[in-house]
């Protein structure tokens, strides 16, 4: 475990965490403006890689916060609390797809489909896209804190992941969800 600060090409400082996963998972980086969660990313991941990149030691309330949940959440429990966390350039329709995504329960799964049903559902329209759903799963910048993972294709078919798809089936399978037979 390690802390890192790292400088966007706007020039704002972003503090980084490094957070030692199980094993079966591959490590994942913790993002903060300071003083909320803005990332957190599996290292291999192409948004973990580009934050990797330079470093200097410090130390956030958020990261202990976050570190707690994960050590929760990784120990097979679901944590009972939220780390204090913002969606930086979400547009309204990505607020509204997290939203979902976090109401979805610890051990279960929706499909892009169900969700694009309950936007449609929700604004009075008669059909909402998946592949628009998808592209705002796709986006989510707080992986697992916003469970995208619990997100499945047509029919509970597996999909990629941003984080890697060996991540997302370990993730799945630490929930009970996913059996490789």
């Amino acid at each position: 475990i390690f802390l890192l600060t790292y400088q966007q090409n706007n020039g704002k400082i972003m503090d980084i965490f490094l957070y030692s996963t199980p094993s079966e998972f591959d490590d994942i980086i913790l993002v903060a403006d300071g003083d909320y969660l803005t990332g957190l990313y599996f290292i291999h991941s192409q948004e973990g890689k580009r934050y990797l990149k330079d470093g200097q030691e410090a130390n956030l309330p958020v990261f202990q916060d976050t570190r707690r949940w994960l050590d929760s959440y990784f120990s097979g429990h679901q944590p009972n609390f939220t780390p204090r966390y913002r969606l930086d350039n979400a547009t309204s329709f990505r607020r509204e797809v997290s939203d979902i995504m976090c109401g979805i329960p610890y051990g279960k799964t929706v499909t892009y489909g169900e969700i694009a049903t309950q936007i449609a559902e929700r604004h009075g329209v008669e059909k909402m896209s998946a592949q628009a759903v998808g592209g705002a799963v796709g986006w989510n910048p707080i992986c697992i804190i916003i469970p995208c993972h619990r997100v499945m294709g047509a029919n509970g078919k597996l999909t990629g992941y941003g984080g890697g798809i060996k991540n997302k089936i370990a993730l799945l399978q630490h929930e009970g969800i996913f059996e490789i037979f």
